[in-house]
């Protein structure tokens, strides 16, 4: 029977236009501004050339180095992202395999009544028997990939992996930032508690001073209780820096994948905060936009979202299979492997929801909705990176002058303190002008020390924001 032309002309129509069933993905174009040199970029204290990936190196601490390499070897939500990772991939083995015939071996039995077979011993005026029906088959089943479905699928399923591979190394990001913070934490509050318990040492021994002069009539008790009270207000200052360098140890510890039992308590020796030997290396925008694993796991995300529109687009036109079997059918298993038990066949098989395409249509608009958000999601995490890197570097470059600024203090305060000290003894100046001294000189050091850490932090966080610690994937 022949179809109408219009059919005809309408079926072509439809094949032909769905030859291209979906857009071809390109990488969104960057936002205006988002591959300009970072604004923020401090001449005095960084410098344009790209940032290592192993950026923790810079510091040159063999500890640190060991520390994060633990942290990447045990840390459980990594290796929760590396399992993530791997599921993908197989995904992506998955959906490859469509690209091939997809094969079925079969071999079972059957004992009863088969209609068809009663059906031809009624014809032949036998009676119905009960018997054994046993086959075995090998199908073969291969779908022509003419309107791209397999193709899109198997690229959705890659970007997908992509992606999975780029949260992966987001995580490892963030696990060097962490693994370095509470390592720098433990250092510098280890500095603090160090120049806590030299300025206990010294208003100690100005009291010791202050009450020696009593004893010699020349000051009085008031001066005394004066002096003795700023010495257990240096010395209070202790226990709370080393409640806070103990929490820092087991920040550490959990990081390391460790349990508190095995915390690096050798770490409670170090009384230097990790310093750069060097100008911090921050590229420039473009290059830490390609860096950084939350952006491109973003842009993966957007090129999955794409190739879903291909695989939901393919579903309006016809599925095509080409098929075949071969094997035996037959009541004794002696007849399986002769003429009067032999099956096979070939052919091809076409399936097409048509005319009622609601469904399908419905499910392209979904997916083309899927993209939009994919987009805009995309484009909010290149801002959120832009935003971030800037903020990281201004709160640095801030740092740094602060404590540029209380380094000045403290050395104008410390020969304040020897003038003072040689003056008092001198009985040039009063007790109480020696200890506004000493608490000036107390709080001068104590704020050094403490701006040391916020300085480490704010440097771990522009490394952080520049998206280093991890290793480039190869190209595919």
């Amino acid at each position: 029977m022949r179809a109408p032309a219009h059919l005809s002309i309408v079926l072509l129509l439809g094949i032909l236009a769905a030859c291209k069933v979906g857009p071809n993905y390109h990488a969104p174009a960057p936002l205006p501004g988002a591959e300009a040199p970072l604004t923020s970029l401090n001449v005095a204290a960084e410098t344009s050339a790209p940032p290592p990936d192993e950026w923790w190196q810079l510091y040159r601490d063999p500890r640190l180095d060991a520390f994060i390499q633990e942290a990447f070897n045990a840390n459980r939500q990594l290796a929760a992202a590396q399992a993530n990772f791997s599921a993908a991939t197989a995904i992506v083995s998955a959906a490859r395999a469509g690209l091939y015939p997809s094969t079925n071996a079969g071999f079972g039995g059957i004992y009863g009544r088969d209609p068809i077979t009663e059906e031809i011993l009624e014809l032949q005026g036998q009676r119905p028997v009960n018997l054994w029906l046993i086959e075995d088959l090998f199908q073969v089943s291969y779908e022509i990939d003419l309107f791209g479905k397999v193709r899109r699928s198997i690229e959705a399923a890659h970007a997908n992996a992509q992606s999975a591979e780029a949260a992966r190394d987001a995580l490892k990001v963030v696990v060097a930032a962490e693994t370095a913070r509470a390592f720098a934490q433990v250092c510098t509050l280890g500095e603090q508690i160090a120049v806590a318990r030299h300025s206990d040492e010294v208003v100690a021994h100005e009291a010791d001073i202050t009450v020696n002069r009593r004893d010699a009539g020349g000051a009085s008790d008031y001066d005394v209780a004066r002096a003795q009270a700023l010495e257990a207000q240096a010395r209070s200052a202790i226990a709370p820096l080393e409640g806070q360098r103990r929490a820092a140890l087991f920040e550490l510890t959990a990081v390391l994948g460790r349990t508190p039992a095995n915390a690096p308590h050798e770490l409670e020796s170090c009384v230097t905060p990790p310093t750069l030997g060097a100008l911090i290396p921050i590229g420039d925008g473009a290059a830490m936009l390609r860096r950084r694993p939350d952006v491109r796991q973003a842009e993966r995300q957007l090129a999955a979202a794409t190739a879903q529109i291909g695989v939901a687009t393919a579903d309006l036109y016809p599925s095509i299979h080409l098929a075949g079997l071969y094997g035996g059918t037959a009541t004794t298993l002696g007849n399986l492997t002769t003429n009067l038990g032999l099956a096979w066949g070939v052919g091809p098989s076409i399936s097409w929801n048509f005319p009622n395409q609601v469904g399908p249509r419905a499910r392209v608009r979904q997916a083309k909705a899927n993209q939009a958000a994919a987009l805009a999601a995309f484009d909010s995490v290149v801002l959120d990176a832009l935003k971030e890197t800037e903020q990281a570097l201004a709160l640095y470059s801030a740092a740094l002058d602060y404590r540029q600024s209380l380094a000045d203090s403290q050395t104008k305060i410390h020969t304040a303190f020897n003038i003072a000290h040689d003056q008092f003894l001198a009985g040039a100046v009063s007790n109480l002008d020696l200890l506004t001294t000493e608490q000036a000189l107390i709080a001068a050091d104590a704020a050094v020390a403490a701006s040391d850490e916020s300085l480490v932090q704010d440097q771990i966080a522009v490394f952080k924001a520049l998206g280093g610690g991890w290793q480039r994937p190869a190209a595919p």
